[in-house]
């Protein structure tokens, strides 16, 4: 296919513009995904109708995770290079299985789920009263085949990566995004009586284009050949390799389904709440924890590869307290701002300036877990990067099973900040798990002095966020309570007192990110580098 004609959707890229562009389409993926849940919240608020939207994801994104659906790619890319290696018609046969078993897989699942959706509804929202079940159960079934195009689409999204061929993959979950809140945005104009049915409408529509059309086209422009059979030697491979991915389900990917289903039973608003602060809490999540996870994961891979114990150990201890560095003062900073960040992002139409101070506990409640998540990242990948993909699974099953009675008594007994805890909580048990596993399996090394380390970022980020609440205090009686003004100013505020306090506590006391401080300063500083 040398001379075939490159178009946009078919030219590769190098790594570091490949890298680029999928880091790109990150960003104004969650950026988007923020625009939705701001316009949900303005039009709808943390209601009723919010809370059935949100809850109707539920089951969709169970079966994503039963068929390993969010890793699939990541799976078949391998086999493809194998395969296209060696006999290419043989290779088109090996794709077209499991272009075939995907598809059939989860049409299957998802007419069974379809069928079943007046039963699944109160499974999923045991909290909500019949009708309100009633209102989930047609949600589900409107959302529901978007998944019928997920997992099919994730087959030739692999063929692309395989082809290095990365504009695609990049734009799919912005076409994904931008359709939900088009159709939602119109309905509400159109027909307002159907409140969120048109951002359940876009759900498919955004799946069907974004995750589908657009990968199979870039594939056909590039050279496709596709024919429909079922049997082909290595997809046993493929089986072995998502085995492991289908059945470890750990506190980390269900924690946003337990916080939809025991969000149910703390009355109205409280899915919604939740959910509108988990938003904003994925944020250090995305940008800190895993950004570092990913950016470690091939050194340590190549390191466990070629056998340097000395050096992966030395990777890994760096890569953790590097990333605690970063993400302990982050989430404490927003921690201390956490009421101003959600009434700024969200007081607007229907979300009341109460939502904005329930929201924000709620937040700083899901922050104190940041930390947690950046280390199990890092730690869960270095798992990977030996081969070993059962002690993960086995590690999150087992929190993700002491987590549950967290869950139900968290929301009867103190409602969504419950809720909120257990989650945090869960996630704190995975990676004190984790830790505890890797230190049986492979030694001490890699985490030494972890503990220490945290302990001393953690010291020097109390002092500065103490400093920050009193000043935002002070800023705070210019201004009425609830102003978005007064909000905004006291986030800069926050930012402003927090971060110089920290850096120079760290550059005083804290023994480990002295030396990455300094050889900052040491090119910064006036006169540096000549």
């Amino acid at each position: 296919m040398s001379g075939e004609r490159r178009s946009f959707l078919t030219r590769t890229q190098g790594m570091g513009l490949a890298a680029a562009a999928l880091g790109i389409s990150v960003f104004l993926s969650r950026i988007l995904g923020l625009v939705r849940d701001k316009v949900i919240s303005y039009y709808f608020g943390a209601g009723a109708e919010a809370d059935i939207y949100f809850t109707a994801f539920v089951a969709p994104d169970f079966l994503n995770y039963l068929l390993a659906g969010g890793y699939f790619s990541i799976t078949l890319v391998p086999l493809l290079a194998r395969a296209f290696a060696g006999d290419e018609r043989d290779a088109w046969r090996f794709f077209s299985s499991a272009v075939c078993w995907a598809a059939l897989a989860i049409g299957l699942l998802t007419l069974a789920a379809w069928l079943a959706a007046p039963w699944i509804a109160p499974l999923v929202a045991p909290g909500f009263s019949p009708r309100d079940q009633a209102r989930l159960a047609s949600f589900l079934r409107i959302i529901l085949p978007a998944q019928a195009c997920f997992l099919p689409g994730a087959c030739f999204t692999a063929l692309l990566y395989h082809r290095r061929q990365f504009a695609v993959p990049a734009l799919s979950p912005l076409v994904y995004n931008a359709c939900i809140i088009l159709a939602g945005v119109a309905v509400i104009y159109a027909a307002p009586s159907l409140g969120m049915e048109g951002f359940c409408w876009g759900v498919p529509l955004g799946a069907a284009l974004g995750s589908l059309l657009l990968p199979v086209l870039a594939a056909k422009r590039g050279g496709l050949v596709f024919s429909p059979h079922l049997k082909h030697p290595l997809m046993k491979k493929v089986l072995l390799l998502a085995l492991p991915l289908m059945l470890g389900q750990s506190i980390v990917a269900l924690d946003e389904q337990f916080v939809r289903i025991f969000g149910s039973l703390t009355g109205e608003g409280g899915v919604s709440l939740l959910n509108y602060a988990r938003r904003i809490m994925l944020v250090p999540v995305g940008v800190v924890a895993q950004a570092a996870g990913l950016a470690s994961y091939p050194f340590l891979a190549a390191l466990a590869a070629s056998g340097e114990q000395e050096r992966f150990d030395g990777s890994l201890n760096k890569a953790v307290s590097n990333t605690l560095l970063v993400a302990l003062p982050l989430s404490l900073c927003m921690l201390v701002a956490a009421e101003p960040i959600m009434r700024l992002i969200f007081q607007q139409g229907g979300f009341s300036a109460g939502d904005a101070g329930r929201s924000g506990l709620l937040l700083a409640l899901m922050l104190g877990a940041v930390g947690f998540w950046a280390v199990q990242q890092i730690v869960g990948r270095a798992f990977y990067a030996r081969q070993d993909t059962l002690t993960p699974a086995l590690a999150g099953t087992a929190a993700t099973v002491i987590s549950l009675p967290l869950y139900w008594y968290g929301a009867k007994g103190l409602g969504a900040p419950g809720v909120a805890l257990a989650g945090s909580a869960g996630v704190a048990l995975y990676t004190l798990i984790l830790c505890l596993a890797w230190k049986r399996r492979f030694g001490g090394r890699g985490l030494a002095g972890l503990a220490r380390k945290a302990a001393a970022a953690l010291i020097c980020c109390l002092p500065p966020a103490f400093a920050a609440h009193l000043a935002m205090s002070a800023a705070g009686r210019f201004f009425a309570e609830t102003s978005l003004a007064g909000a905004a100013v006291k986030i800069c505020v926050c930012g402003l007192v927090f971060a110089p306090l920290y850096l120079a506590l760290c550059l005083i006391f804290a023994p480990f990110p002295r030396a990455p401080l300094h050889n900052i300063w040491a090119r910064i500083r006036p006169g540096a580098g000549g």
